[in-house]
C-alpha cells in the first residue's frame, strides 16, 4: 500500500521586523521519508544558513510545494484590518494548502499548531478546500513540516535579500536591538515612510525606530 501523501505546511518571518512573511506548503509520500532524511530535512532553526540553501534547491527540485509570500505592504494592510496574526498565518497557511492540493491529490495536511484549530479550517472552507489539517505540536517533528520550513526560512532569506537591494540597505534579520539601530539609520537616510514597504509597522520596533528622543 501506498504511503500517505502528507502536506506539511510552515511560515518565517512572523518574528522578523523587517521583511516578507513566507509561508510554504511541501508536499511527500510517507514513502519518502527516508529521502528526505538523507537530503537533510529538519526543523530549519537547526540548520546552518549556508547548508539551509543547499538543501532548499534539492528540495524545490524534487518534489511539489507552493510559496505564500506576503510583503510588507499586504502584511500591513491585512494587519490593520484584522490585528490579529493568527488570523493572517491562517490565511496564508490555508492559501498554500489549497493552492498545492488543487495541482497534487493529497491525504492530510499538517501544521503546527496556532491558534485556534478553526482558524486554518474556516479559510479552508472559505476557498473550497475540504481537505483535512492536523495541527500538532511541534510539527517540524513530521519530516513534511520540517521541509516546509526549510523551504519557507529560505524563501524568507531570498525576500530579505531582494528588499535589501531594492532600497540600497541591508536589512538586518530579528527583532533585537541591532534590528531597532538599523531602523533608525535607515529612518535618517529614507525617511519614515520606507519603513511601510519594508516591516511590519505593529511591531514594538516601529515607535523605538520613529522615535527621534532615540536618535543618535
Amino acid at each position: 500500500m501506498p504511503g500517505k501523501r502528507i502536506i506539511g505546511v510552515d511560515e518565517a518571518g512572523k518574528g522578523d521586523f523587517f521583511g516578507s512573511l513566507v509561508i510554504a506548503a511541501f508536499l511527500a509520500s510517507d514513502d519518502d521519508l527516508n529521502a528526505l532524511d538523507d537530503i537533510g530535512v529538519r526543523d530549519s532553526k537547526k540548520i546552518a544558513p549556508k547548508r539551509l540553501l543547499t538543501i532548499d534547491e534539492r528540495l524545490r527540485a524534487l518534489y511539489p510545494h507552493v510559496l505564500v509570500i506576503i510583503p510588507p505592504p499586504e502584511y500591513n494592510r491585512r494587519w490593520k484590518e484584522s490585528r490579529n496574526l493568527n488570523k493572517l498565518l491562517a490565511e496564508g497557511h490555508a492559501e498554500a494548502i489549497d493552492r498545492l492540493r488543487q495541482q497534487h491529490p493529497a491525504d492530510i495536511a499538517v501544521c503546527d499548531k496556532f491558534g485556534k484549530p478553526e482558524l486554518i479550517e474556516d479559510e479552508l472552507v472559505s476557498l473550497g478546500c475540504s481537505l483535512d489539517v492536523d495541527q500538532i505540536e511541534r510539527g517540524e517533528s513530521v519530516a513534511q513540516v520540517g521541509a516546509a520550513s526549510i523551504l519557507a526560512r529560505a524563501g524568507f532569506v531570498r525576500e530579505m535579500e531582494r528588499l535589501s537591494e531594492s532600497i540600497g540597505f541591508e536589512l538586518p534579520k530579528g527583532a533585537a536591538p541591532i534590528v531597532d539601530q538599523a531602523g533608525r539609520k535607515l529612518v535618517q537616510q529614507q525617511g519614515e515612510e520606507v519603513l511601510e514597504r519594508v516591516a511590519k509597522v505593529h511591531f514594538k520596533n516601529y515607535q523605538r525606530v520613529t522615535d527621534r528622543r532615540l536618535f543618535a
